[in-house]
């Protein structure tokens, strides 16, 4: 006999990392076409709307104070500074999608994703890694998985077959004998 709880997918956080323009971006967009239970955060930042951007769909625009009350609050998964601005995760709504049984892709850089798994033990942590690429032993060993990069289609792929073995298989009876 099945329950609810046994269908549901056994929610869990992946973060999709690798070094600055390995293409994270355009993994992530073709793993969301292909799997539509992943849901990707929206980050909050403190630097403007650039043209077309949406509050709370591209972004969260926060300004500098509600930014320092998250922090201080522990309210951010993970955040840093880039320039004169910051970004952060925040973390209720991750905490909020993997309650509800949703896995969660998160695309972050190298230096994010060991600050998530500092905080979040249990995130499975994916390296994409662009031909030629060698992660030195300490990155290596922090991570699960490695997806290489060489086409965006077959890493999305991988991406989406990792993702899928988040998902618990129905209980079944036992078999009669």
């Amino acid at each position: 006999m099945s329950t609810d709880d046994e269908a549901r997918s056994a929610a869990r956080l992946t973060v999709l990392s690798g070094p600055s323009g390995a293409g994270r971006g355009s993994v992530v967009e073709q793993v969301r076409a292909r799997l539509a239970s992943v849901w990707v955060p929206v980050v909050a930042t403190t630097r403007p709307p650039r043209p077309g951007e949406r509050d709370g769909v591209d972004r969260l625009f926060l300004d500098p104070a509600d930014f320092d009350r998250l922090i201080a609050s522990g309210g951010l998964l993970e955040w840093c500074r880039i320039g004169p601005y910051r970004r952060g995760v925040p973390r209720a709504h991750v905490r909020s999608h993997l309650a509800r049984g949703r896995p969660v892709l998160l695309p972050l850089d190298v230096a994010g994703a060991l600050a998530v798994r500092a905080v979040v033990p249990e995130a499975r942590l994916v390296l994409l890694a662009p031909p030629a690429y060698r992660a030195d032993p300490v990155v290596a060993a922090a991570f699960a998985h490695a997806v290489a990069h060489d086409r965006t289609d077959r890493a999305a792929t991988e991406l989406v077959g990792l993702l899928g073995s988040t998902f618990l298989a129905p209980a079944r009876p036992p078999p009669r004998g």
